[in-house]
């Protein structure tokens, strides 16, 4: 398989006043396109930094990220806009949703951004998206209508909504309970199976290590060896 994404020598640090702190530490990395990766570490480790430069969401202090052949370094706003639209997925831990939209309308809005499909198939694909992650009953409900656990299976359906190339889940599973959670991995393994979608999964689960066939360990910023 071709590599999705290749790192070399990134190193992040964060400005605390006049102290600079070092979030990551020279990580060198390469993803195959097709796989599923656990990134494993502790809080404060570096795991959600990395997936955020992965993503586009922050920017590298120094170094080379690659994502599809692209290098990120360079890239302008547009650019970079339009590689997060059409490639990426993600799942945040706190979900991102827009409040003022339903759960079914959430999940339309980045198919309404890429401007390809037609009305009723963006419909469609959003609603047979929330009907997988256990939503049939909740499309026209809003945000604070619902549990911790019901959003965050809305915030996966609009990342899986766009088929993208790569899904970037930060702690997908910590606002579900074990039995959802499982069936939440199962969909993104089926998923990963059917259309070879990359996941990257930041996790500290180690139910998710039976779902990947990549892992990863990050300590103090580096990968473990």
């Amino acid at each position: 398989m071709d590599d999705i994404i290749a790192i070399r020598g990134l190193t992040k640090d964060y400005a605390l006043g006049n102290t600079t702190v070092p979030a990551l530490r020279g990580i060198d990395l390469a993803i195959a396109k097709g796989d599923l990766v656990s990134i494993m570490g502790p809080s404060g480790s570096g795991k959600t930094t990395l997936l955020n430069i992965i993503g586009c969401i922050d920017k590298a202090t120094s170094g080379s990220v690659r994502i599809a052949g692209r290098e990120l370094t360079g890239m302008s706003d547009r650019e970079t806009t339009d590689l997060r639209l059409h490639s990426l997925g993600f799942i945040f831990q706190t979900f991102n949703l827009i409040p003022v939209l339903t759960a079914r309308e959430n999940v339309e809005f980045p198919l309404q951004l890429q401007k390809k499909l037609a009305r009723r198939e963006i419909r469609q694909r959003a609603e047979s998206l929330l009907t997988d992650v256990g939503l049939k009953d909740y499309l026209n409900h809003r945000p604070s209508d619902m549990s911790g656990g019901q959003r965050q299976r809305v915030a996966i359906a609009r990342a899986l909504v766009t088929h993208p190339a790569m899904v970037l889940a930060d702690e997908p599973t910590a606002n579900l309970d074990s039995a959802t959670g499982a069936s939440i991995l199962e969909l993104m393994k089926e998923m990963n199976a059917r259309e070879q979608t990359t996941f990257i999964f930041s996790t500290h689960d180690h139910n998710i290590l039976r779902y990947a066939r990549t892992v990863i360990q990050i300590q103090d910023g580096r990968i473990a060896p």
